[in-house]
């Protein structure tokens, strides 16, 4: 029997409107009211109006605030005193943090040895003595195991995602942007797209719209190294991915939550995918002609417009931008992958001849005016007669590729150029 089979079913506690605008009472105040901003941008790019629900401007730059501290402030004096714990991939964490340190609550939280540096040292600003941080585990749900059974010795468990109280937190996020376009005298989206990792807040969204707003079409995105909610939906319940891409850390879940996926499927969202690199290049356009920092789950709804998401011209869509927690260091990464996404970088192993000249040939012969050379490392030096080397070429436009695979193959040195399906490719990213 399959470990999924063998999980016992659980009942899930329905999320209502209600029980979003009751959470919407409780954090009034205490969390940031953030901007919702038309991007011209993405507007121009699809034809459509886009607007912007900034929750990387949230006090712990996501939405992930709203869900800790409902739950949290619902705990009795017993409870609050015994403590809580969580598992978070970072912003689920600095959520934590900040209702702990607001409430007066001793909690711990369990992180993916993998989070950002950033993320970490954000959730010890936040916190202060109010937080113990543990470094135990690859992926989320790693950590998700080691939360639960702290949970077992008293503390509560505070989810990330899957809890009632959670979930109708995040839902805030959608119902609070709702408000700012009225008062702003703006009509009702269209579409509404939203992020998705453990489905939090895709199922306080919907949750919330159901009986709000029903008419208004959902989008759930996914990264597509982790489509745990896709892979849920089809199979009729939450299932576990064996394998993900934990590039955007905040969204890389093997599996839904129960309350995140019964919420969800009685609603049927439309559910999409963006690849890493997609979300990549979306990242540097947010930070160069935008001017905002986003982290990959950040940025995964603005990715999927004008790509995996066709809008209709004049419809009206609100994206939630849902954090901005990124590394610095991460953008050298950041970039490599979308150029080549965008089939701008790319990889050759090149067998020079040992001889004078021959690099300076192939610079002459091979490349294009435009084209730049970013990497080139020999490999070995095999015999006195050829060492071939590993070259990395960047190209000013995608379209340019066809020139210099026609030239490589009139050149002297034998080249063999390095697809992305290749093994070899991963040690590249």
């Amino acid at each position: 029997m399959s470990t999924d089979a063998a999980r016992p079913r659980e009942t899930a506690a329905r999320v209502t409107a209600d029980d979003v605008d009751a959470a919407a009472e409780r954090l009034a105040g205490v969390v940031s009211t953030t901007p919702v901003e038309r991007s011209v941008r993405l507007s121009e790019r699809t034809g459509a109006h886009v607007w912007l629900k900034r929750e990387d401007l949230q006090v712990v730059r996501s939405y992930k605030a709203r869900g800790a501290y409902n739950l949290i402030a619902q705990l009795d004096a017993e409870a609050r005193a015994a403590g809580v714990v969580t598992a978070s991939a970072g912003n689920h964490a600095q959520g934590v943090a900040f209702a702990c340190a607001a409430l007066g609550v001793r909690g711990r939280v369990h992180l993916p040895r993998t989070t950002p540096r950033q993320k970490r040292d954000r959730i010890a600003s936040i916190g202060g003595d109010a937080i113990e941080m543990m470094l135990d585990g690859e992926t989320y749900d790693d950590v998700s195991a080691a939360a639960a059974d702290e949970a077992l010795q008293g503390a509560t468990l505070v989810p990330a995602f899957d809890d009632p109280r959670t979930i109708a937190g995040q839902g805030t996020v959608l119902r609070e942007a709702f408000d700012q376009l009225a008062a702003l005298g703006e009509p009702l989206p269209d579409v509404v797209v939203v992020p998705v990792g453990g489905g939090g807040l895709l199922a306080g969204s919907v949750a919330w719209l159901r009986e709000r707003h029903p008419h208004v079409r959902v989008v759930g995105v996914e990264p597509a190294g982790a489509t745990s909610m896709a892979a849920a939906l089809e199979a009729g319940e939450p299932v576990t991915l064996q394998t993900i891409d934990t590039f955007v850390d905040g969204a890389a879940v093997r599996r839904v939550g129960r309350h995140t996926f019964d919420t969800v499927a009685g609603s049927a969202p439309t559910m999409l995918s963006v690849p890493e690199g997609r979300i990549c290049s979306e990242m540097l356009d947010l930070y160069q002609s935008d001017g905002i920092i986003a982290e990959p789950a950040g940025a995964l709804a603005t990715a999927s417009l004008g790509g995996a998401l066709d809008v209709e011209p004049g419809s009206r869509v609100l994206c939630i931008l849902s954090g901005g927690n990124n590394d610095v260091s991460r953008y050298a990464d950041v970039v490599e992958r979308a150029l080549v996404h965008e089939g701008r970088k790319h990889y050759f192993l090149v067998e020079f001849p040992q001889e004078p000249g021959a690099l300076r040939r192939f610079l002459d012969e091979v490349l294009g005016p435009d084209d730049d050379i970013t990497l080139f490392e020999y490999v070995k030096h095999s015999n006195r007669e050829t060492g071939p080397a590993l070259v990395g070429v960047e190209l000013s436009r995608a379209e340019d590729l066809a020139g210099l695979l026609e030239r490589m193959d009139a050149a002297p040195p034998r080249i063999e150029r390095i697809e992305s399906e290749s093994p070899l490719f991963r040690f590249l990213l």
